[in-house]
């Protein structure tokens, strides 16, 4: 089958140093990397399990707020950290 491929370039770069590389013809090295792409493709697309993230209480807060950053600092510093 012909048809019209455009490369990204980066992609192109990659394909040229392993044509250069295999010393192979662009179309064998396109078509190897693309079976090779596509075999790994149906393997990956398998629905996963939901990732969880595990929660727990940490306890009261030793700071009442970081959302002044001096504040925090000066609190788990001390005053000299200016």
């Amino acid at each position: 089958m012909r048809t019209t491929l455009t490369l990204d370039d980066d992609v192109a770069v990659q394909i040229e140093a392993l044509r250069r590389k295999r010393r192979l013809s662009l179309k064998a090295v396109v078509n190897e990397t693309l079976r090779r792409g596509l075999a790994n493709a149906e393997s990956v697309n398998r629905p996963s399990k939901a990732f969880r993230t595990r929660t727990f209480d940490a306890g009261t807060p030793l700071l009442p707020s970081i959302d002044n950053v001096a504040e925090a600092l000066a609190a788990a510093e001390g005053e000299r950290f200016r």
